[in-house]
């Protein structure tokens, strides 16, 4: 088994697999994601016996966290051939590229899951569901607004409108901008769809989705989170008060993110954080539980049942005074 990322020419050639594995995307899609997405994209994949038998695609988005700009992994097109499953191949290609995104300086990463069960093992956990606003046809009835299909040169009234929206309600989204836009009108044509664009005297109200729902497993797509370097997501959180404690994480990937901790701060001054010493640690977290924690998913007495997970009860009301990124919109589909 050889794992690689490829090089730019190298990427069409993963489009074979594409295809085989997911059957179910329509041949335009499939010609829309081969030419946008490989613009940017990185494509990790396992080669065996001379050809490309597993793949992983890292899609960049720029997210604002806490109102900061983070460039962040969008996991997706996990792939093996279907005679070359329960090798390792994606276990493997999940390592390679959390610990690469390590190097590379990033905080966290996120994927839509066909199953939640194939990467709880990677400590992905789920923190949201996606919620996305369809177009009724019914729509032009029982409105005042002025209803159109979304073209390019809208895209800049499109994010401006979006973001300021956004920037109110959440403090986790990908941010918009005139290129989200205009690709993600290409990607809803691609599949014979599109946006509707709501006006009220020429100014945007709204924008929905005209195309059909989105569902996995019957229900609402899911997102799950992966942290990716502890010290960067915990310096992005904010603070209810002033707080202090020691803690020890825990990580089974990526080896840097074993390590004491100490954080401390004010609701003015934000997360402060420096190496703390193993004699003064109050408890220890295992990463997949952070997650659950600073995204909001569980509180802390519910971590607290997780395995690998001990506080003092001192720690416990300490880490309460963490505001968590609870308030998510991330609702991107490749």
């Amino acid at each position: 088994m050889k794992i690689r990322k490829l090089e730019t020419e190298e990427k069409q050639n993963t489009r074979e697999l594409y295809e085989e594995v997911f059957s179910e995307d329509s041949k335009s899609f499939v010609d829309y994601y081969y030419e946008e997405k490989l613009k940017d994209n990185q494509i990790y994949a396992v080669e065996e016996d001379g050809k490309l038998q597993a793949m992983l695609h890292l899609n960049p988005y720029e997210l604002v966290v806490n109102g900061s700009k983070k460039d962040v992994n969008y996991i997706v097109a996990v792939a093996t051939r279907e005679n070359y499953r329960k090798r390792g191949f994606m276990s493997e290609l999940l390592k390679k590229a959390l610990r690469d995104m390590y190097a590379d300086g990033e905080t966290f990463t996120f994927l839509m899951p066909a199953s939640e069960n194939i990467y709880l093992p990677f400590d992905f956990r789920t923190v949201c569901e996606q919620n996305r606003e369809y177009y009724n046809a019914a729509d032009c009835a029982n409105t005042d607004a002025v209803i159109t299909e979304a073209k390019a040169e809208d895209a800049g009234e499109m994010a401006e409108y979006m973001e300021e929206k956004l920037a109110k309600r959440y403090q986790v989204y990908a941010k918009r901008s005139g290129a989200y836009y205009e690709r993600l009108i290409k990607e809803y044509a691609s599949d014979g769809g599109s946006l509707k664009i709501y006006r009220k005297d020429g100014k945007i109200t709204d924008i929905k989705i005209d195309a059909e729902a989105e569902e996995v497993d019957g229900g609402k797509p899911k997102i799950m989170i992966r942290i990716v370097d502890i010290r960067r997501m915990l310096m992005s959180l904010r603070l209810k008060s002033f707080m202090g404690t020691c803690f020890t994480v825990t990580d089974p990937i990526v080896e840097e993110n074993n390590r004491c901790v100490m954080i401390t701060g004010t609701e003015f001054s934000g997360v402060m954080l420096m190496d703390g010493k193993p004699e003064n640690s109050e408890g220890t977290i295992t990463v997949a539980a952070l997650a659950s924690f600073v995204f909001g998913a569980k509180s802390i007495e519910e971590i607290c049942k997780e395995d690998g997970v001990d506080m003092t009860d001192r720690m416990k009301e300490e880490l309460g005074k963490i505001i968590p990124l609870s308030k998510i919109y991330l609702n991107e589909t490749v």
